[in-house]
């Protein structure tokens, strides 16, 4: 028996690369029920519902919401902070494994970056500097704490380390960033966001993504 999957967070016809701004749907199509079931996948931790034709047709694109636009700002910050880590690399190790994974880090990050810079701007959603990178302690112009971050003296404590105590360090507070980072995307969810389409698809990305260079951290510092 055949059953049609939907997302919860989005309509079915969009694209699941994380891509801003596409969409497969074709405008003034007209709407027509669908002859198999249809499943609305749930949230992470929540179940899925079979909707019926009827209700399959009244499904509606999800908007953002403000923990969408506060997370997004903070990951921001949160992805600012690890570019500056991995930016510390080059001068600091001549560890093949880590100069690679950071440069990895650092690439994908910045186009992460330029991913958020444009969700934001698409929802008319003010840049403050604060909290767009504007200190690394952790901590926006509200006081709004974010996990994972590093403080100003962990941070001045890796710049000035090198060779085999920089790589440990590096390591540890990379894994301790990282995870921080999925914890943000699971409390985004706790927090009723994550429905919108595009905000769904990065926050899925980031938890993926950084739970594998997690994994792979692990290994490295194991092996010191």
């Amino acid at each position: 028996m055949w059953m049609t999957v939907v997302r919860r967070s989005g309509p079915v016809c969009m694209s699941l690369a994380l891509v801003f701004g596409l969409a497969a749907c074709t405008a003034g199509a007209p709407q027509v029920a669908p002859t198999s079931p249809v499943v609305q996948l749930g949230a992470p931790g929540e179940e899925n519902h079979t909707l019926s034709p009827e209700d399959s047709l009244n499904l509606e694109s999800p908007k953002h919401t403000e923990a969408d636009e506060q997370f997004m700002l903070d990951m921001m910050q949160h992805h600012d902070q690890a570019i500056t880590m991995t930016g510390f690399v080059d001068d600091r190790t001549d560890d093949r494994d880590i100069r690679l994974l950071a440069e990895r880090m650092k690439v994908s990050q910045t186009d992460e970056l330029a991913l958020i810079t444009k969700w934001l701007q698409d929802r008319v959603v003010p840049l403050n500097d604060a909290r767009a990178g504007g200190g690394h302690d952790g901590h926006d112009s509200d006081g709004h704490s974010m996990p994972g971050m590093l403080t100003e003296t962990q941070l001045a404590e890796l710049e000035a380390a090198d060779g085999a105590e920089f790589e440990r360090l590096f390591l540890e507070y990379m894994i301790m960033h990282h995870e921080g980072a999925v914890q943000m995307v699971t409390e985004l969810y706790a927090a009723g966001g994550g429905h919108e389409s595009e905000t769904d698809q990065f926050a899925r990305h980031v938890e993926s993504d950084q739970a594998v260079e997690i994994a792979k951290m692990r290994q490295l510092l194991a092996a010191r």
